[in-house]
């Protein structure tokens, strides 16, 4: 279930970031690219496979799937009992894997606070915000009937 709902979420995010985006003329995300800047921060190999790899499997097929079952979800169902249905909180996740994301990754990464908010910083607003809505949609489909 977590790596149909990450792979269906990760292409919905590089789709919009990396083709629709730009061809709308605004920033084209690269997210392989903040990978490869993290694991050189940490003396890792940081070639291409490197970012990829750990951007679409290890993030979005593994992180943010069992971030948001084994974290998020139950918190949020604790704390607000389930309010806003799959919709809000799967949004509000999105949000939180931004701020996570472009906010911190960043940062540790040694690249400026939320990358100085240019254009890539909204393009990666409204990816991470659809991966949430995506993941937790297609994890719904997945588990009904």
């Amino acid at each position: 279930l977590m790596f149909l709902a990450g792979a269906v979420a990760t292409m919905a995010f590089d789709l919009r970031g990396q083709i629709i985006s730009p061809a709308l003329g605004w920033a084209n995300l690269s997210p392989h690219g903040l990978a490869k800047s993290l694991l050189g921060t940490f003396g890792l190999p940081n070639g291409d496979f490197a970012g990829y790899f750990m951007h679409f499997y290890l993030v979005g097929l593994i992180g943010y799937p069992v971030g948001w079952l084994f974290i998020f979800k139950p918190l949020w169902n604790r704390v607000l009992g389930g309010f806003g249905g799959w919709f809000l909180p799967s949004a509000v996740y999105g949000f939180g894997l931004w701020v996570f994301a472009i906010g911190g990754i960043t940062a540790i990464a040694g690249l400026p606070f939320f990358l100085n908010f240019t254009g890539i910083t909204w393009v990666a607003l409204v990816g991470h915000v659809l991966y949430g809505i995506v993941m937790v949609l297609v994890m719904r489909i997945a588990t009904r009937g």
